[in-house]
């Protein structure tokens, strides 16, 4: 059995669609509080800074800036073996929130704290596309 075909994917809940459907049409979307303009990620059901619900999505340049990274050499698990090395990162969207992602098409070499990213839209099934980031060049 190929375990490259195996790898988790996300599974959209109403809360997250429209996060993957955005991925999906190459936007990036987060939601940002009507009440006191926070924006919010990961998506979620009320603000994170007042606890309202009254959230709207938003869609975003998706620009970032590399707070941090690791650079995987062994597989966490089976099915990630065809990524090694595996760059995994914590990004800062240009509006404040982190999230976690992988860069691509960058040399170890020239990953740098505090680069600026742009999105990239890797669509790995009919329904699933991840968002992942690539320095600006």
């Amino acid at each position: 059995m190929d375990m490259t075909m195996m790898k988790p994917l996300p599974h959209p809940t109403p809360v997250t669609r429209p996060f993957w459907d955005g991925l999906a049409h190459g936007e990036v979307r987060v939601q940002q509080c009507t009440e006191c303009k926070t924006w919010v990620f990961y998506p979620r059901s009320h603000c994170n800074g007042c606890l309202s619900d009254q959230l709207e999505w938003r869609t975003v340049s998706g620009a970032a800036t590399l707070v941090s990274f690791t650079i995987t050499r062994q597989p966490t698990a089976p099915m990630f073996a065809d990524e090694m090395p595996q760059r995994i990162a914590v990004v800062e969207l240009a509006e404040g929130v982190r999230m976690t992602s992988t860069l691509v098409d960058v040399a170890d070499d020239e990953i740098k704290v505090g680069m600026s990213l742009r999105p990239v839209f890797d669509a790995v099934s009919e329904d699933i596309t991840l968002l992942r980031f690539t320095p600006v060049r």
